[in-house]
């Protein structure tokens, strides 16, 4: 094998954020489908809410199981099923006859979806050497460019062709992942066998991973109110719904592009820094977008969503510095525990949309970022450093310092 690098990265840390950026591209198929899944089976908004939230206990918070799996036994089982069966049941959503029905195939798919996350993350990081921050901003940027692209596909063609088509979505998708997974690199263990993994290794870095997590938890319900309930005010202000899918496809992209930039001011600037500075920042774009209309209120709001969403990889790097032991663990208890445990108070902001209107809901969530900018106070300042690499076992490849991606 080579040691030819794709971009300054390992291939196989690009590998894992094309493969990201499928996964999370269909985790994004229900929301942009709202305003058409709404009155075809005849939901509420706190309905639409409550299986938001069943999708994200899937997708997120079972990642710390995952996670706590993948620390332990074959990481790339979870690395190469999870995909395959995210697509293959989230492409099935505009079959569903009932919201019974939809919210067991938003559940299944997003177990699916859960099982990647934590050991790609940990991988990811694990290839990082002294450019974690750039890493693993690569790595969530391919899934949060995924995530905003998805509306662009999805939206439009349900519109044109109606929702029953919405399995041919599953094509292009796995002959893709055919191709990927094939190269995904062999690792017997995210956690050498001396190594005391899991949860009870993260016992002594309780206090700053606690803070972490209520950061990810108040930052994640005021971006998931406004990605889930911006396409039905949109199409109720008169946009279509593939304008309004493009609208919410400016407001991910926007954010995902943050995303990317976080983690290299993280690595010059601190970690700390960039959490406090851009949550704080982005609470005036917020709270003032819903107040405006057509465009103007999407390029608001995408500038809010800039902001906010730099602190996403900042946040899994640094957790992982803290704490540099489990690194699947970690990984799912900042990208999936806390980003789930946010999602599950979703259902009682379609609640309060249903009572006040969806535009004075928005404006309250615009505030929760300077909850999070507090719970990030207290956390250690200074830049990321080279953390030597616990309980990497890549096969033999990586442990001879050569490509894992052939």
């Amino acid at each position: 094998m080579t040691n030819r690098r794709l971009f300054g990265l390992h291939p196989t840390v690009v590998l894992l954020a094309s493969t990201h950026f499928i996964v999370d591209g269909y985790t994004n198929i229900y929301a942009p489908l709202l305003p058409l899944l709404i009155p075809h089976l005849n939901l509420s908004l706190a309905a639409a809410g409550t299986l938001q939230m069943c999708f994200l206990v899937a997708n997120s918070v079972a990642q710390l199981g995952f996670g706590h799996v993948a620390d332990r036994w074959r990481p790339r089982v979870f690395l190469i099923a999870g995909p395959l069966v995210a697509v293959s049941l989230l492409s099935l959503v505009g079959l569903a006859s009932s919201p019974f029905m939809l919210g067991v195939i938003l559940v299944l798919g997003g177990l699916g979806a859960a099982a990647f996350h934590p050991p790609a993350a940990a991988l990811a990081h694990r290839l990082g050497g002294d450019r974690r921050g750039l890493v693993m901003s690569v790595h969530i940027t391919g899934g949060s460019l995924g995530f905003s692209l998805g509306p662009l596909l999805f939206a439009p063609f349900a519109e044109r062709h109606g929702l029953h088509w919405t399995p041919v979505f599953m094509l292009p998708a796995l002959l893709v992942l055919a191709v990927f997974l094939r190269r995904m690199p062999a690792i017997e263990r995210l956690g050498d066998h001396g190594d005391d993994v899991g949860f009870r290794a993260l016992k002594a870095y309780r206090k700053p991973l606690v803070l972490l997590y209520l950061v990810v938890v108040f930052r994640t319900l005021a971006a998931l109110s406004f990605s889930t309930f911006m396409p039905v005010m949109l199409t109720r202000r008169g946009m279509s719904v593939t304008e309004a899918g493009t609208a919410i496809a400016l407001y991910l992209f926007a954010s995902s592009v943050g995303g990317f930039l976080g983690g290299p001011l993280a690595d010059r600037w601190g970690p700390r820094n960039v959490i406090i500075w851009s949550l704080l920042l982005a609470v005036p774009f917020l709270a003032l977008g819903p107040m405006q209309t057509g465009w103007t209120f999407v390029a608001i709001i995408s500038i809010g969503g800039f902001l906010l969403q730099s602190t996403l990889p900042v946040n899994v790097t640094f957790a992982q510095m803290i704490a540099p032991i489990s690194a699947a663990t970690v990984s799912s208890l900042m990208m999936g525990f806390a980003w789930g445990t946010g999602g599950i108070s979703v259902p009682f902001v379609g609640m309060l949309a249903d009572r006040v209107g969806i535009e004075r809901a928005l404006v309250a969530m615009a505030f929760l970022p300077i909850l999070a900018a507090l719970c990030a106070l207290p956390l250690p300042s200074g830049r990321f450093g080279h953390v030597p690499a616990r309980a990497t076992s890549v096969g033999q490849a990586e442990a001879s310092g050569g490509d894992v991606a052939p």
